[in-house]
């Protein structure tokens, strides 16, 4: 049936504009789609008489606000196993000794079940509608990962990992291997028959492939016209060997592969070149920014405001498990206080790894409502979905959170629109958001 929601409703229109609608309302279709949303019902209702008739009536509370649902660009599903383990290593030390062992077990059907049942369900309780998975090097398991996100009912982009150098022996595979396993993982998405869970071509990073692998890749994202995901210039001592192995810039052995394309997002771009930014923007790609992880395994602090600046579109990930939680709304806060510390170096000419290399007494650090757009809507142009979701634009599918900030502890007085808003992002986590929608479809009641 129909829905229409009566009470306040929020979403961002773009990385400077925040729309908000007090006493507002919210329609939604039998098929999920928005059909009607503003601040004046009574006008809505009379030039759409016949969608008007027979709607369920949603009220919210003075307390309670609806907002897109979260995106989550960048996330490493088997390692939702491992979270919170091994964070005082570096990047490389890490993978060899926690990650590559742990990934490597998931050719045990029953263990991959297991963990990918756990890593869709607490996304989703965390308000994650949409989700750019990594899996492992295992054609089988990748596929019940994409199988239980259909279950489950939440939109994701879902990729077997491809590596065959640079990694351990008990976990590498051949060129060839890992292209037709690509294949074959394309068509098994597909015979799953939902709209909701797509294919998504997944090369590990540079450093793990060979220029063979890489260039395989490339032309079955061509072929098949797919979505493509990988890292791109997290750590300064991966940059460096991909340099070496490579003879050119990261964004270049990736280009010369024909990965860059207007459906590929790249993880962290730390420590990014102008000239890897500007084919980055020429390409039209973008970067799924990790605060956490970017923190935790000491890679260096990304300057969003830069990327966005030069046209890049730019989202939010939680990299689990280099960062240490599931949850956007903390990628969120932590992105906020990554562009406060760069504020603070950058106004104090302060030089270090992966800060401001020069003085800038006019940078802006992130405001809280253009870092609930990196979490929603910037997320959704990112993985080249915005056409689908990310904010609550007519025709779009009603991708929803229900957020009722009074749960836990009633604030003292009315707040207003934007106080709502701002209590949320700054004190909130998933206990507040009892309701999750992804197509129209419940999928969380509180």
């Amino acid at each position: 049936m129909a829905t229409v929601f009566f009470g306040t409703v929020v979403h961002t229109k773009s990385f400077s504009e925040f729309e908000s609608f007090e006493s507002g309302f919210l329609v939604v279709d039998d098929c999920g789609k928005i059909i009607g949303v503003g601040q004046d019902y009574q006008a809505w209702a009379s030039n759409n008489p016949t969608q008007a008739k027979g709607l369920i009536e949603v009220k919210l509370s003075e307390y309670q606000f609806l907002m897109p649902g979260f995106v989550d660009c960048h996330i490493h599903a088997p390692q939702f196993a491992q979270l919170g383990l091994g964070l005082d290593m570096p990047l490389l030390d890490w993978l060899n000794t926690y990650t590559f062992p742990l990934e490597a077990k998931f050719s045990n059907q029953q263990y991959a079940q297991q963990v990918y049942q756990g890593v869709v369900e607490t996304t989703l309780r965390c308000g994650t509608t949409l989700a750019s998975y990594f899996a492992t090097n295992h054609l089988e398991s990748t596929l019940t990962l994409a199988r239980e996100a259909v279950r489950q009912g939440q939109r994701a982009l879902v990729g077997k990992v491809c590596s065959n150098c640079n990694s351990p022996d008990y976990y590498v595979e051949t060129a060839e291997e890992a292209v037709n396993a690509t294949v074959a993982f394309v068509d098994g998405v597909r015979k799953l028959g939902s709209p909701l869970v797509m294919p998504t071509i997944t090369p590990r990073f540079a450093l793990s492939c060979s220029k063979e692998l890489l260039m395989g890749l490339g032309d079955v994202a061509k072929r098949f016209d797919l979505h493509i995901q990988s890292h791109i210039s997290e750590n300064l001592a991966e940059i460096e060997i991909v340099k070496g192995i490579f003879k050119t810039s990261y964004a270049k052995a990736y280009d010369d592969a024909g990965l860059l394309t207007n459906k590929t997002v790249m993880a962290h771009g730390v420590h990014l070149e102008d000239d890897e930014v500007s084919l980055l923007k020429i390409r039209g790609c973008s970067v799924a920014h990790c605060p956490a992880s970017n923190t935790m395994i000491s890679s260096g602090l990304c300057d969003v405001q830069r990327l966005v600046s030069a046209g890049l579109h730019v989202g939010l990930g939680t990299d689990v498990s280099g960062g240490n939680s599931v949850s956007i709304q903390d990628a969120l806060l932590r992105a906020l206080d990554v562009s406060k510390h760069l504020d603070f170096f950058k106004k104090q000419n302060i030089r270090g790894t992966g800060v401001a290399k020069t003085q800038d007494q006019n940078y802006i650090p992130l405001k809280y409502k253009q870092a609930l757009y990196l979490a929603t809507l910037g997320g959704a142009k990112a993985l080249s979905l915005d056409q689908l979701t990310g904010n609550f634009v007519l025709e779009k599918e009603f991708d929803a959170l229900l957020v009722d900030v009074s749960i836990v502890e009633k604030p003292l007085r009315r707040l207003s629109v934007d106080e709502l808003v701002e209590r949320f992002i700054y004190t909130g986590s998933d206990r507040n958001i009892v309701e999750v929608f992804v197509a129209g479809k419940r999928i969380k009641r509180g």
